[in-house]
């Protein structure tokens, strides 16, 4: 029988051991102990205080009174003095700690569930559950103003939860429609149906710059709506902000046969991001020469209606239903979705014009008479 080497002797395997640490105290078990090591800190300086002062007070009303006892009377007065002393300061100290503990007792188990009942609150938050109230938790200003924030913010990650899933929602319909352009034409060169020449190519890159344009005006758009777009105003005089947008669409509308007017005579200024708004003017114009046959005419004007300052594009154009107008600023929404894809728009240029109108403080709203009466959009931006 061989005998193994003592090294090669199998031990058994030793797990580490895991020291579990003790659950922290709670609140109002940590506010509890500091109230009683602040009485009892309280009470030792009370007693060296008393002990300290007490008896130079004591001998000196003696004197005053004229009282000299004798050396055996001095040893009782003084043993009766410290005794009242001592026992006056222990009732007194004992009652005092008694009440200040159940006080703090009863505050701190109120604060206990106050605070309690808002880190639920911020948890649920956290688990991505919005809608969970926050209470309120009374204990004062600084707290009101905590879970008034609290709720503040689990609205706006609300909004900004609903605004990503409205934006996925929506770009996989909007995509839709050029991918399966895009997915056809390509089987269909692979598959020798068409070949790559110019009409081909159009399509294809009218479809690509689609995508691209759906992408762009999506992101801008969701960055405004959760107040998140950079915007930088400055004073801009009317007159030329609506000039600049009439001189970028000037092209676009002489190739379709629209006459774009500009009658603009104010002299009045706003505090706008110029770039931004020259975005939203580009947008309405783009969406009025869309819907405004060849021969038509649109026409931009301005007034001064105190505090504001009034921008109207009005169009000849097909006009907009009763029942459309309330949804006309919707994302991806077409009164007429027939012809949603001939027009080739990105379905959120009113959107984008709404929401940096209002990002800068202003206002929008579309007007029409019905169909075939055209439409006019107004835009009110306050007075510089």
């Amino acid at each position: 029988m061989t005998t193994q080497p003592a090294h090669l002797t199998a031990q058994p395997t030793r797990r580490p051991h895991k020291h579990r640490r003790a659950p922290a105290p709670g609140f109002a078990t940590r506010l509890l102990i500091a109230q009683s090591l602040v009485l009892a800190a309280g009470a030792v300086t009370t007693w060296l205080v008393a002990s300290a002062v007490a008896p130079s007070i004591f001998y000196e009303h003696l004197r005053r009174a004229g009282i000299a006892p004798l050396p055996d009377e001095m040893t009782h007065v003084e043993d009766a003095f410290a005794s009242a002393l001592l026992i006056s300061l222990a009732v007194a100290v004992a009652a005092a700690a008694t009440m200040a503990l159940a006080v703090t007792w009863y505050f701190s188990r109120r604060m206990q569930r106050a605070i309690g009942a808002v880190a639920d609150a911020g948890a649920e938050i956290a688990a991505g559950r919005y809608a969970a109230p926050v209470p309120r938790a009374g204990l004062g200003r600084e707290f009101e103003q905590l879970t008034t924030s609290l709720s503040q913010l689990a609205d706006r990650l609300d909004n900004t939860e609903i605004t990503r899933r409205r934006m996925l929602a929506d770009l996989a319909h909007e995509m839709r429609t050029p991918l399966a352009t895009l997915d056809a034409h390509l089987e269909a060169i692979e598959d020798g149906v068409r070949v790559v020449d110019g009409p081909t190519l159009t399509v294809l890159q009218d479809s690509s710059r689609r995508l691209g344009r759906l992408a762009q005006d999506i992101s801008v758009v969701s960055q405004a709506q959760e107040g998140n777009l950079e915007i930088q105003p400055e004073p801009v005089e009317v007159e030329g902000l609506l000039h600049a947008a009439v001189n970028a669409a000037a092209d676009s509308y002489r190739g379709k046969g629209v006459t774009l007017l500009d009658t603009t005579a104010v002299q009045a200024a706003v505090q706008v991001d110029p770039h931004r708004m020259g975005q939203v003017l580009g947008n309405l114009l783009d969406n009025a020469l869309r819907h405004t046959p060849s021969g038509g005419t649109v026409t931009l004007t301005a007034d001064i209606r105190h505090p504001w300052v009034e921008i109207n594009v009005h169009d000849t154009g097909e006009g907009i239903a009763a029942e459309h107008l309330p949804h006309i600023f919707e994302r991806f929404y077409r009164a007429d979705a027939s012809r949603a894809t001939a027009r080739a728009g990105s379905g959120i240029g009113l959107t984008i014009a709404q929401a940096l109108v209002e990002a800068q403080g202003g206002r929008i709203a579309a007007h029409s008479d019905g169909p075939g009466t055209g439409a006019t959009f107004t835009i009110r931006l306050p007075a510089r």
